[in-house]
Formats: C-alpha cells, structure tokens, sequence
C-alpha cells in the first residue's frame, strides 16, 4: 500500500519528538489493524488513535493511504481537514 502525507501532517511529523514519531509511523505502517473508527460527518474518512495523537485518514483510491491530519486529541477535530 502507497502511504502519502498531506503538508500538515508532514509539518506536525518534523515538529515531533523522537520516540513520537517512532510510535507514529509504526501505527500508520499497521493499518487496517488498530484503534480505528469512521469519522461521523464525513464519509471515507477515519480516525486512528495512538495514545493522545489522532491521525485522520482516507482511502483515495484502493491502493493509496492518504494521512490528513495529525494531531493532539483535542484539536485534531477542530477546523476541519
């Protein structure tokens, strides 16, 4: 599966700690397995929960993993993506 990263998602990234970024990748790399759930109000889109980290996600296409937003719980779901 081809993994690609909005801008936001890769300026949070570099703005991460080691071990963060770490625990970040290994959970994006296990997707479909994880604490996931569709996001309500928007259809195609998920949720992937890694400790207080949120990584909203779709699927553009069958083989693309499209990463939109990572953020901390509390604004991850605000403004929109």
């Amino acid at each position: 599966m081809n993994i690609q990263y909005s801008k936001d998602a890769v300026k949070t990234i570099a703005a991460m700690e080691l071990k963060t970024k770490q625990r970040i990748k290994r959970a994006i790399e296990k997707i479909p397995i994880g604490d996931i759930k569709p996001l309500m109000g928007y259809s195609g889109y998920y949720r992937l929960r890694v400790g207080g980290w949120r990584i909203i996600f779709n699927y553009p296409d069958g083989n693309t993993l499209m990463i939109d937003k990572i953020a901390p719980r509390g604004g991850a779901y605000k403004g929109g993506f």
